[in-house]
């Protein structure tokens, strides 16, 4: 057999070092293209979405355990040193803090970072009857303001409710600081709050995302059904 020539091994060798370029100039367009960090992007978003329902699921147990306790619905508190001072101070009655560990015994968790359009803290409030859920006195619920579209969306998709989103034609369940359940309001004599129904693809509603009339979208769960 013949020995290739030296110029011809050169030859081979800048061909398979041109090939390896070519590949890797490939893949990262691929990449920055969004196949990947669309994936990437989609898998955090689902993890985020399945932690928020963990977060307040555990808010919804221990508002039950308080109840169960002998706490009264209008003395819940939820004072904690992330959230603004207008829910008090968890060491007053912290038997009825759902933050406190003589109280409800729950953790608070800062909502991650990408979920909200505006970032701001879980509000809590009773002033929203939700749709066909226990009686049409208000409801307690939790609610992550501001949210964006994709969270909304994966939630919404998760409780198996169909595009588009539903609405709340009312004062909004993101009703602003005058009505949060705090020691000097918790439930109005009757819901000054409700929602459109007929936007739900299925009823009684206890957890969803809504679009409220200024067009921004809030999360909300209910903690308590009355």
């Amino acid at each position: 057999m013949t020995a290739p020539r030296p110029s011809e091994s050169g030859n081979v060798i800048v061909f398979i070092l041109m090939a390896v370029v070519l590949i890797g100039i490939v893949t990262a367009a691929i990449r920055s293209g969004g196949g990947e960090n669309a994936n990437i992007d989609s898998e955090q978003l689902a993890i985020r979405v399945a932690e928020v329902r963990q977060h307040v699921s555990e808010y919804e147990r221990a508002v039950a355990f308080l109840i169960q306790n002998g706490t009264s619905e209008f003395d819940l508190r939820f004072a904690h040193g992330d959230l603004p001072s207008d829910y008090g101070t968890i060491t007053t009655t912290p038997e009825n803090q759902v933050f406190s560990r003589d109280g409800g015994g729950a953790s608070y968790h800062t909502p991650a970072a990408g979920l909200q359009l505006i970032a701001g803290q879980w509000e809590f409030y009773g002033n929203t009857a939700l749709p066909q859920a226990g009686s049409s006195r208000p409801d307690l619920v939790a609610v992550l303001p501001n949210v964006t579209q994709a969270f909304c969306d994966q939630i919404n998709k998760g409780n198996n409710f169909t595009p588009p989103t539903p609405t709340d034609d009312g004062s909004c369940v993101n009703a602003g600081t005058a009505s949060r359940f705090d020691p000097s309001t918790q439930f109005p004599a009757s819901a000054s709050n409700t929602m459109n129904n007929a936007t739900f693809s299925h009823l009684p509603v206890t957890q969803a995302c809504v679009r409220c009339a200024d067009s921004s979208l809030h999360f909300f769960h209910a903690l308590l059904v009355r």
